[in-house]
């Protein structure tokens, strides 16, 4: 399998006409020597604990950060609610000019009738296995409170823009099958982690990413517009005529406009929009099942399938449910020994740790470690690369035939 998921549709431009050319950037390190090892970590490797029951469906089997041993005594919780405030002021019209759009007009649609803010961010569009996104990039700080509240009040969200990584908006994440925590190749540029799942309630627009990305990304500055007002009061006409003929404008409270006779019915919902009362979920770092995260994690390492990790997974500690340590000193669900996880230790779900006990950071890891042994080379370089994780072949084997049944089983 892949380590990069494929989409399953491919998207037809809704607002942008801006097609910009991703530039490459992307840098890889690799390790040329086919022995990654560290100095402090024994040339044999501990056995592995074996599973001590049956594993579960890996797509009903939910991680838990939490160590073994110690007794969870609330819900782990991704963020914390916290800083600042942010009032969400959200856009009621979504344009994209043809070309930057000037300072003083900007100051013209600020002076609009109902318009009571307004913002321009730059926008383009990116390929993925030939597929385009839709993106806006915009600057942290300033634009959370564009967002539906539930999002400006994620931090995560935040910081993971800052870290230049992508937020998808959710109708995008079901559309193209993506998965959150994997790493996306863009056609011709750097590869992209998305970090983030939310409501955006931008028609058209598919994902978030920094100004700073963006313009590495060569998206064009300053043409894309967005208004708050008044809902249902900001009038198409008025946005034309300072934008021009060639603007694509949305008219995002669209559904204040119509009167409400001819309004869809409780039973009739839109599916474009986020119905009231329903729960706008935003979900940052952590996939939601082991399947999830042995997918996202395989990613890192194109051409390693995620069936290995899973497999690793299952022999070293039957997916989080023996962590250990063994008695050789090896730790958490992947059972690294910590010399190693100094050294390939990741941090998965972007909470700012490298935690060797989390399914979120040691799975990755895993995968980080595996890569750096040319494991997404396969055949016999895969073969390799796992003895290098566990010294025996009689591990390498059981491995690769667990993975296989992996594959049959989630084909």
């Amino acid at each position: 399998m892949s380590g990069l998921p494929s989409f399953r549709a491919v998207m037809l431009m809704v607002i942008a006409v801006l097609a910009a050319t991703a530039a490459a950037g992307g840098v890889v390190v690799l390790v040329g020597d086919d022995v990654v090892t560290t100095a402090q970590e024994p040339a044999v490797r501990r056995q592995p604990s074996p599973p001590q029951s049956p594993a579960p469906r890996l797509d009903e089997l939910v991680p838990t950060a939490a160590p073994i041993k110690e007794p969870v005594k609330q819900p782990v919780k991704d963020l914390a609610r916290s800083g600042a405030k942010v009032t969400a002021t959200p856009p009621r019209v979504l344009a994209i000019a043809p070309g930057t759009v000037p300072k003083q007009t900007r100051f013209r649609l600020g002076e609009l009738a109902s318009v009571r803010k307004a913002t321009v961010v730059d926008a383009g569009a990116v390929k993925v296995s030939g597929t385009s996104i839709n993106l806006l990039a915009v600057d942290p700080a300033d634009f959370r409170s564009w967002t539906p509240q539930p999002v400006a009040d994620q931090p995560a969200v935040w910081q993971a823009l800052a870290r230049g990584e992508l937020v998808a908006d959710a109708a995008a994440m079901r559309k193209f099958g993506m998965i959150l925590g994997a790493m996306y190749q863009v056609d011709g540029g750097p590869r992209l982690r998305v970090a983030a799942s939310a409501p955006l309630g931008l028609h058209g627009v598919d994902g978030l990413v920094s100004a700073d990305l963006g313009r590495t990304l060569g998206f064009a500055q300053g043409v894309a517009v967005l208004l708050h007002g008044k809902e249902g009061r900001i009038r198409e006409s008025g946005v034309r005529r300072l934008l021009g003929k060639g603007a694509q404008i949305v008219m995002l409270d669209a559904s204040a406009r119509v009167p409400k006779q001819r309004q869809p019915s409780q039973d009739q919902p839109s599916q474009d929009q986020p119905q009231q009362g329903q729960p706008q979920q935003v979900t940052v770092g952590r996939p939601g099942s082991y399947l999830e995260l042995y997918k996202a994690s395989a990613t890192r390492c194109p051409g390693l399938s995620w069936t290995v990790l899973a497999a690793i997974g299952q022999v070293e500690s039957s997916h989080g449910r023996n962590n250990g340590p063994s008695s050789a000193g090896a730790l958490g669900p992947m059972q690294f020994m910590p010399a190693t996880w100094k050294h390939y230790g990741v941090d998965g779900d972007g909470d700012g740790k490298k935690d060797i006990w989390s399914p979120y950071d040691a799975v990755p890891g895993a995968a980080n470690y595996l890569c750096a042994n040319k494991a997404g080379q396969g055949g016999e370089r895969l073969r390799k690369a796992i003895w290098f994780y566990n010294h025996s072949w009689d591990y390498v084997n059981k491995v690769m035939g667990i993975a296989e049944a992996y594959a049959r089983t989630y084909a």
